[in-house]
């Protein structure tokens, strides 16, 4: 230590006598170096206040008296002297500079006493203080001619000693000082190309005297000496008094705020972040339980089947069950069914005796229908299709644009140089700096020669008929009412050349005084991204920094990818266009919307001319919106190509040939293309339909709804043509009553899976988005009306197929035919006995059997598991075709941005804020309430990754106060003449503003005052002379009514860079619980309304307020969902709970599984999963048969003598387990029951080994239909299928006595596979068009 101080003490010697000896030969008290003005410094080429200097004087320092010392008392007042004569060192002409110096300073640094007084304290004992010669040694000196005609020597350079904790104590009180307007530090401002995070007191004071900066008059060489050290000389440093900014400078005065000052903040506690992952020891603990919960079922089974086992090994055969009396539910189920039945059966009958009248009626019905698109409107609008109406993001959206305007519309370009070298550069002025690839004069050039056609370029706007430049839809904040090209807010680079070809040319030579060089622009970009507030670089260039609109450019908008602060290394430079939004009424879009089309097709061929060497990103505000428009084009021949697939699907597999002779006649084209004839129609039907009714539609409805729709319908198409084909006509049966009756059979269920699959789509309308409300609208009466039409125009096109096949007539051409004939025999099958010889017999291996049930306690454990590993949420990457632009922009956003998007907290009305405590309830400054709003969102800054928030909000109630301050120029009034009482700008020099400060002491204004002041704040333009102006920072964040009442103000602060669409829903969940704080401490200010609150809101929250509810939201609505699905099971099963249980189970597993498996596929969890999920829901499909078996087994007790005691009863309880969709159904009786039983020819090979369970042991069937006098195979017609089915033949005998064979009969439909693979690819193609 003593070395330290003692080599500190050799160098100031070596620097005094450097020093020119003759220039300040008196260092003694009492005593001025320099006296007086000479006039302006020949050195300082361009500056921005006037720049004179003093003379040298070496002489005793004057007494104060008069005018001078009552202006002492205000600029200075710690040189005065209250015990005697007060001497200063300054004239009243130099103490007036020194006044509008110290209010510039003043303007910014108010807002902390303590650095106001601490920085004016500097220049007050530089310039005024008596001993002055002490602490100064003046170092050159020019020859100036005196008014008089007497030679002076002009001070052109001094040395200033100050005691280093001095300096270190006003430095540290100043270094937290914010700038409400830009949420940065003031200090940004006052340390040249270091700035705020690498300043230090010898380079704040080293900017203050740099006479390159802007401001200094002349040259001022700071000198720290170290405590306890003497320069030697008679030099004694100046150690005066600094105020810590936590103390108050008197008693009627307070310390500075926490937002300024970090020893005033209060303890503040973090915020708890989000919660831990749930673990056990140091395993996942959702894993461990769900593994704990499988093995836990797998044990209850194995024990359960087990005990089975050994009970039926112990138990002799149980004598034969007495029938039992059917059940109330059993009977009032097949009262139902009849009903239906018979109901079906006279409408059947009746269509397919007059066909043609159907038809007609039926085409007129859709048509007429149809023709209500021409009143169709399509939502393209992102936030039309996502969010709620009544939301409450929407409704803050609507607050916000109705008091604020709607948010501004950003177009962006991001262009880096991949592969280019990066240099370095050594700066005469400023240091060795290295420059990345894409930061060269050759790319500079070509981003200005694209900012130059983007100006340039005019845009037709064929409503309003004329073109349509920049300047007419640009945000132009410091002109917005005729605003030109260069008021357009324009973030770039070359922003700090003024986008001027020229500047960016310059060249410069410069000395620092021990080496010359030449500076150019990469100087002067060093000192603009690190002082972006300069209005004047320290380089010989001389530039400013400001846009040529005249706002400042920050680097973390104009760069992307540096690292740390590093803007010289950036990998990307940004371009962002801002331009004003309007309302979809406003001509003025059009204006806007056209532009942006030239905007995207400039970029678009500037990426093309310089795609070798660069790469170019970019956006429009209309691209995403475009872009998904795009996609239905495109994908028109995708749809074309899937509809003619599923068509030629259709018709092979609704045909039965017998022979190759006859496969003209037993073709099912024209079939197959009236059934997606009334799919169409029922789709265009209901869409009209809700259109005339005033409903808008949407893209995916047009892309998606007819494929939903067509699953739907190709399902039923199915059913009932196999049916039909695999029923055989009963003697004396018309085709008439023939179709009448197979519609009987299948149409019931049916109808109940139909208004099941209605009723699911109509709880998924419940959903608070549009998109997913009109979709499942849509969804629901399109597939009302696809029963109404199959019912009506499909089975009419099946009666007269079948008059077609009948005579033996061609499919297409049925002017044609082969002559009469009938089928050699049962058509050709390839499945079927594929599956009834192999893979049935396997699954009902009394080894497979329970580890299949095994396996799908497993898949349910795993996809719980994998439920909760979903994320929630849809990146926007998602939404955009694969050939995007935007994929690329996205791409390079997410890499390069180093901020977020900015979030406004919004008052609405109910506030006061004119009164003190409404004031200090919102500032940040000194006096204002340690919770007030700007100070809780300071505190949350802090903690950005429990926050979302990276920069505190900017205030213009702060800047306000500062613009009030006495101090400065900001606030005067014209005191006489034609303007009396009005505002005077602080760049006037009228004589009538001299004196009318608009306050006469630094207090919070009265509410008259308030009130009338305000108006005059927010349409100050800002100045070099009061920069605190509001026009352009806060014009618009204040919404006034005419009486001058505030009815809504905003509060901006940034988001940290958010990626994903779970740290956007994060962001919004902490910010509106942050503006919960702030409502509850606003709203204990004495005369605030009970119903003001604060709101954030930022551009995206519509978007993402979805993804708060969507999870609750979906549990319900698939809860709800489920509540249909048991009651039609519930019906189609003969009313059987156990059984309705058990299909409900499995749905839920399905469900369950299904979740799971996109957590596998890493799919997110939205809007569009959940609308999938209820459309996958909606049809109860294991029920449409699974009431055929209800009745055989019901009938198991009653028919059936001769067989087997293990057969008889219980029997066919085992046969439940079958899966009897892949097995044919028995032949149907005549309705009425009591007619001659049919001669039936003998059972084919391929059915040898089944059982038929309806002839005699089905309810109703048997001894003439049984007590209800109605087939059992009537009432057990599920979706479709046959009545009766056969089993499997079980370990018995063969075939029973007294069982008539079944006919040989096709296979019920199978699920067809190859469509249901279509239908999936084109679902997953389209999703991305929902966002």
């Amino acid at each position: 230590m003593p070395g330290s101080v003692v080599l500190a003490g050799a160098v100031l010697g070596a620097l005094l006598a450097l020093a020119a000896p003759t220039l300040t030969p008196i260092h003694r008290a009492g005593y001025c170096a320099f006296y007086g003005e000479c006039g302006r410094n020949p050195e300082v080429n361009v500056s921005l206040v006037p720049s004179k200097v003093p003379c040298l004087s070496n002489t005793p320092a004057r007494a104060a008296t008069g005018a001078l010392l009552k202006l002492l008392r205000t600029v200075c007042p710690e040189l005065v002297r209250e015990d005697g004569v007060t001497r200063v060192c300054c004239s009243l002409a130099q103490l007036n500079a020194l006044r509008l110096s110290v209010a510039l300073s003043g303007t910014v640094l108010s807002r902390c006493p303590a650095c106001a007084r601490n920085f004016a304290n500097l220049y007050c004992n530089n310039i005024c203080s008596p001993d002055q010669s002490l602490f100064t040694n003046v170092t050159r000196v020019v020859n100036r001619t005196a008014v008089q005609g007497r030679p002076q020597l002009a001070v052109v350079e001094y040395q200033c000693f100050y005691r280093q904790d001095f300096a270190d104590a006003s430095f540290n009180s100043c270094r937290g000082v914010r700038l409400p307007a830009t949420g940065g530090y003031a200090i940004d401002t006052m340390c040249g190309r270091y700035g705020a995070r690498l300043c230090t007191t010898q380079r704040w004071l080293d900017f203050q005297g740099d006479k390159n900066n802007g401001l200094a008059p002349l040259q001022i060489d700071f000198q720290l000496v170290p405590n306890s050290t003497e320069p030697g000389d008679a030099v004694v440093p100046l150690d005066g008094r600094a105020w810590r900014c936590d103390q108050a400078l008197s008693a009627q005065e307070q310390s500075c705020s926490c937002q300024d000052c970090a020893e005033s903040c209060p303890p503040v506690i973090a915020p708890p972040g989000p919660p831990p992952p749930f673990r056990i020891g140091d395993a996942d603990g959702a894993l461990v339980l769900c593994g704990l919960l499988f093995a836990l079922l797998a044990l209850l089974f194995i024990a359960a089947l087990l005990c089975r086992r050994r009970r039926s090994k112990k138990a002799a055969a149980p004598p034969p069950a007495p029938p039992r009396a059917a059940s109330c539910s059993a009977r009032l189920g097949d009262a139902s069914h009849r009903v239906l039945a018979r109901a079906f059966r006279r409408w059947g009958a009746l269509v397919a005796g007059h066909p043609v009248v159907v038809l007609v009626a039926a085409a007129a019905l859709a048509g007429g229908l149809s023709a209500g698109l021409v009143t169709l409107r399509l939502t393209t609008d992102p936030v039309e299709l996502w969010s709620a109406p009544g939301s409450r993001a929407r409704q803050e959206k609507a607050f916000y644009d109705q008091h604020f305007g709607p948010f501004l519309r950003t177009n962006q370009v991001i262009v880096t140089a991949p592969g280019r070298p990066g240099s370095s550069y050594d700066s005469v002025v400023l240091g060795a700096k290295n420059f990345s690839g894409v930061l060269s004069e050759e790319v500079l050039r070509a981003l200005l020669e694209l900012q130059e056609r983007l100006a340039a370029t005019t845009a037709w706007a064929p409503g309003a008929g004329r073109e349509v430049t920049l300047s007419d839809v640009c945000y132009a904040p410091l002109n917005p009412v005729e605003p030109g090209l260069g008021d357009c807010c324009v973030n770039s680079v070359t922003q700090y050349f003024q986008n001027n070809g020229t500047r960016l040319a310059m060249t410069a030579t410069q000395s620092d005084g021990k080496k010359t060089g030449t500076v150019d622009w990469r100087d002067h970009l060093i000192y603009c991204v690190n002082s972006p507030l300069s209005f004047k670089d320290i380089t010989a260039l001389e530039l400013s920094c400001m846009a040529e609109y005249g706002g400042p450019v920050f680097p973390y908008i104009a760069f992307g990818g540096y690292p740390g602060s590093e803007y010289t290394e950036a990998e990307a430079l940004i371009v962002t266009y801002s331009l004003n939004n309007f309302p979809p009424d406003d001509p003025r879009r059009e204006w806007v919307l056209s532009w942006e089309r030239r905007f995207l097709d400039v970029v678009g061929d500037f990426q093309r001319t310089h795609g070798p060497n660069l790469s170019v990103a970019f956006m429009a505000e209309r691209s995403l919106e475009d872009e998904i428009n795009r996609t239905t084009g495109e994908d028109i021949p995708v749809f074309a190509i899937s509809y003619l697939v599923v068509f030629a699907y259709i018709a092979l597999a609704l045909g039965e040939y017998t022979a190759w002779r006859r496969v003209l006649v037993e073709s099912k084209v024209t079939l197959a293309l009236g059934g997606i004839a009334v799919v169409l129609g029922a789709v265009f039907a209901s869409m009209g339909f809700l259109a005339l009714l005033g409903l808008p539609s949407s893209l995916i409805i047009l892309e998606v709804v007819p494929f939903l729709v067509l699953a739907v319908g190709a399902d039923n198409i199915f059913i009932f043509v196999q049916e039909y084909q695999q029923s055989q006509r009963e003697p004396g049966e018309t085709r008439e009553q023939h179709i009448g009756r197979v519609l009987a059979q299948v149409a019931p269920s049916m109808l109940l899976c139909s208004v099941s699959e209605v009723i699911c789509f109509l709880l998924g309308a419940l959903s608070s988005m549009p998109a997913v409300r009109t979709f499942a609208l849509t969804a629901a009466v399109a597939i009302a009306f696809d029963f109404l039409l199959q019912m009506s125009g499909f089975v009419a096109l099946v009666a007269l197929d079948a008059r077609r096949q009948e005579a033996a007539r061609f499919d297409l051409c049925c002017c044609c035919g082969m002559g009469k004939g009938g089928p050699a025999g049962p058509g050709v099958r390839l499945l079927r006995p594929l599956l009834h010889r192999w893979y049935t017999p396997l699954l009902l291996h009394r080894l497979a059997r329970p580890a299949v049930v095994l396996l799908f306690l497993f898949l349910a454990c795993a996809g719980l598991y994998l439920t909760l590993q979903v994320p929630v949420g849809l990146d926007q990457e998602l939404a955009m075709p694969k050939d995007s632009y935007l994929l690329q922009y996205f791409a390079a956003l997410n890499r390069y941005l180093a901020v977020g998007v900015p979030t406004y907290f919004v008052t609405t009305g109910g506030y006061n804020f004119s009164s003190a405590a409404g004031t200090n309830g919102i500032c940040s400054s000194a006096g204002c309430d340690a919770r007030s709003l700007t100070h809780t969102i300071q505190y949350a800054t802090r903690f950005p990754n429990v926050s979302y928030l990276a920069i505190p909000a900017t205030s213009w109630v702060d800047d306000f106060l500062d613009w009030l301050n006495p101090s400065g120029r900001c606030c005067r009034i014209h005191r006489s003449g034609n303007l009396s009482g009005e505002f005077c700008p602080s760049t006037s020099r009228d004589p009538s503003c001299l004196g009318g400060q608009c306050l006469n002491a630094t207090r919070r204004p009265t509410v008259q005052e308030f009130e009338r002041f305000l108006p005059w704040f927010l349409h100050d333009k800002p100045t070099l002379q009061c920069a605190k102006g509001g026009l352009g920072a806060y014009d618009t964040a204040v919404s006034m009514d005419a009486n001058g009442t505030i009815l809504a103000s905003r509060f901006m602060a940034y988001q940290r860079p958010l990626r994903t669409s779970q740290e956007y829903t994060a962001a919004l969940r902490a910010a509106r619980a942050l503006a919960e704080e702030v409502t509850g401490t606003l709203r204990r200010v004495p005369g605030t309304r009970p119903d003001f609150r604060v709101f954030p809101y930022t551009v995206t929250y519509v978007y993402y307020e979805q993804y708060l509810t969507v999870v609750a939201e979906g549990v319900v609505t698939l809860a709800l969902c489920l509540v249909p699905t048991f009651g039609v099971s519930f019906l189609l099963l003969g009313m059987d709970l156990r059984s309705s249980a058990a299909t409900l189970l499995t749905i839920a597993m399905i469900l369950v599984d299904t979740v799971g498996a996109m957590a596998l596929w890493n799919i997110p969890y939205n809007a569009v999963a959940l609308i999938n999920l209820v459309a996958h829901r909606a049809r109860p499909r294991g029920a449409r048969r699974r009431r055929h078996r209800r009745h055989g087994q019901q009938g198991g007790g009653r028919g059936g003598h001769d067989q087997p005691a293990r057969h008889r009863g219980a029997g066919l309880r085992q046969g439940s387990a079958h899966p009897d969709l892949l097995l044919p159904p028995q032949p149907h009786h005549h309705p009425g029951g009591a007619g001659p039983r049919p001669r039936l020819p003998p059972r084919p090979p391929q059915l040898r080994g089944t059982r038929p369970t309806g002839a005699g042991g089905g309810r109703g069937g048997g001894r003439g239909g049984g007590r209800s006098g109605a087939p059992g195979g009537q009432r057990g017609a599920g979706c479709g299928a046959g009545p009766q089915q056969p089993l499997l033949r079980g370990p018995g005998p063969g075939p029973q006595a007294g069982l008539s064979p079944a006919a040989p009969r096709r296979p019920p439909h199978l699920p067809p596979l190859l469509f249901l693979l279509l239908l999936y690819l084109n679902w997953f193609s389209h999703t991305r068009d929902w966002v």
